[in-house]
């Protein structure tokens, strides 16, 4: 609600009119109100701005379409509520949505690598693991971890994921010798000599492609998408409808009027969208109109983004955008002021710009806005600002603001949310015309090790349909030499040679950070052959490098894939 004075002083009614109302007159009421019915979207806008007689049945109209049918006593609470201008509720405190950095295979040579940066880094790390007990001696007792398998999508409960705001996977399908390794694993540690692979446990679908689908479906809502999200309006092909109602002055007293309809060719470019219209008065102290939802079933989880985008077509007048974070019907709403101009235009509110306001006040000891848990949302034009103050384009009488979306967005530059540990070769197996005796084990073992190419690549796809902002990283053969050799960076997976655990987990770490990085799949090599060792003189290190010099050559849509794609020129 929007009012910044008391009811009482304004109402038609006098102070009796409570005395008056008889138990029988509210069982009456509440007889006849199953029977009633009030169409969010339908009415003619009747209101007029000299208007001074105060329609109860239209404020009994909204109590019933915000809080559905009240019984006696809920009902007479609302009402002496609504009279004397009392707060039905206080606020809530705000949940801690501080993000969450999620390592998925953190027991692994490169996963674990991840996780000892990012806490280096000060980073608030969870990792998923299937095997606590390992996880905590490798990792330390205090590691935040929750147990579960990818290829088992029940096990990935989704409260698992709340807060996560960046995924890192390093998790692969197990490749060992066949006769076995040593208990220190000293052959997979030697990492560059060549010996009769099978696949350990379970097979290169389920991890590499299973596994992913399930990845991508349990996080894929806490990090967001490159695209927003939308909460109303058009999106491929189907309209997202939201339960709009209207919330006008009439619940302190005014007449002002307002409603909200579906126009299927209003548009910008001819498709649906939604009318806020009205008529404004300032008759009985009023003066404010507003569409407002029904609390959602579920609340919507917006922390992956940054605010909310409204594509309307303005007016020159200034609106309020409200959201509200409690389901109590009389609380705290966050609020933007945001001016328009006439024509259709895209109007971005950043979380941050949100204030805390009760009845047109700033709240300065409300809990900080919680936008993990959006309850409803509301649309304004109002008389009032904040704290006494007006609205500068406030003009009484009829107006309309078409709105056709309102979709949370992530800000630019946007960088990678789900960072991908891939392979080299994942393509080549099945490429045309290459030379397999010239190609590393995997590449020629692909169908005798379970098609474990073949399945990364399917699970790379998934990563790129998913709408989730990436960078796959396919590093060479992995090494436990150190970090430190100069590096090759390459697309089109071409490249063979190796590379170490520790460089690639810096790799993934620092590419989570850059937006030149984002949406590209790329491969990583040293320049150092297989021949030779590296070591590094713990007195002299190489330097720290600057990896976006990588990450600035790579170029979008190369994946290697469009050597399969092509087709021989007919002769």
């Amino acid at each position: 609600m929007e009012c910044c004075y008391s009811f009482k002083q304004s109402s038609p009614y006098p102070s009796s009119f409570i005395l008056n109302l008889q138990i029988n007159d509210r069982l009456q009421y509440q007889k006849k109100s199953t029977f009633f019915t009030w169409k969010t979207y339908r009415g003619p806008v009747v209101a007029e701005t000299g208007r001074q007689g105060w329609d109860f049945g239209r404020f009994i109209k909204t109590l019933y379409f915000f809080n559905g049918p009240p019984s006696p006593a809920k009902f007479f609470e609302l009402l002496v509520g609504r009279l004397s201008s009392q707060s039905s509720s206080e606020p809530k405190s705000a949940m801690d949505s501080s993000g969450i950095v999620l390592v998925v295979g953190a027991t692994g040579g490169v996963g674990k690598r991840i996780v000892d940066i990012l806490r280096k880094k000060g980073q608030q790390v969870r990792v998923l693991v299937r095997n606590e007990e390992k996880a905590r001696k490798m990792l330390g007792s205090d590691i935040d971890l929750i147990v579960g398998d990818i290829t088992k999508e029940s096990t990935l409960v989704p409260e698992y994921f709340k807060g996560v705001k960046k995924v890192f996977n390093a998790a692969s399908v197990i490749v060992g010798p066949k006769e076995g390794d040593t208990p220190e694993r000293a052959k997979y540690s030697q990492g560059i000599k060549f010996f009769e692979p099978e696949i350990k446990g379970d097979s290169p679908e389920m991890v590499e492609y299973v596994g992913m689908e399930n990845l991508i479906n349990a996080v894929k809502g806490s990090v967001g998408l490159r695209g927003g999200k939308l909460l109303f309006g058009c999106e491929d092909n189907s309209f997202k409808d939201l339960p709009w109602g209207a919330l006008d002055d009439v619940v302190m007293g005014g007449v002002s009027e307002s409603n909200f309809q579906i126009d299927t060719n209003g548009g910008e470019n001819g498709g649906p969208t939604g009318i806020f219209r009205g008529v404004v008065s300032t008759a009985n102290n009023g003066g404010f109109t507003s569409i407002r939802t029904r609390n959602f079933s579920t609340p919507e989880d917006l922390s992956a983004y940054d605010g909310l985008e409204l594509c309307l077509k303005g007016d020159g007048r200034r609106y309020k955008l409200i959201v509200r974070t409690s389901s109590d019907w009389d609380t705290v709403g966050y609020t933007a002021s945001f001016d328009t101009v006439e024509g259709w235009q895209s109007i971005r509110l950043p979380f941050s710009s949100l204030r805390p306001i009760f009845r047109a006040r700033t709240v300065s000891d409300a809990p900080p806005f919680d936008q993990s848990n959006i309850v409803s949302l509301q649309l304004m034009f109002s008389k009032f600002e904040y704290d006494g103050k007006l609205n500068p384009t406030f003009v009484e009488g009829p107006f309309q603001l078409p709105l056709s979306s309102i979709r949370a967005y992530i800000n630019d530059p946007i960088t990678p949310r789900f960072v991908h540990v891939s392979s080299a070769g994942v393509t080549r197996p099945d490429r045309p015309g290459l030379d397999l005796s010239k190609q590393p084990p995997a590449v020629r073992l692909n169908k005798e090790l379970g098609f474990i190419l073949t399945f990364k690549l399917k699970g790379e796809d998934l990563i790129r349909e998913s709408g989730m902002p990436y960078a796959i990283v396919r590093p060479c053969a992995l090494t436990e030499e150190p970090a430190g050799a100069d590096l090759i960076f390459d697309q089109g997976d071409n490249i063979t040679g190796k590379i170490s655990r520790e460089e690639v987990a810096r790799i993934c770490v620092a590419a989570a950070e850059s937006p030149y990085a984002c949406d590209k799949t790329f491969e990583v090599k040293s320049v150092i052959p297989f021949s030779e060792p590296f070591t590094v003189d713990p007195e002299n290190p190489p330097p720290e490098k600057d990896y976006n010099e990588y990450f600035k050559t790579l170029k979008d849509g190369i994946t290697g894939k469009e050597y399969l794609e092509r087709s021989p020129v007919p002769v």
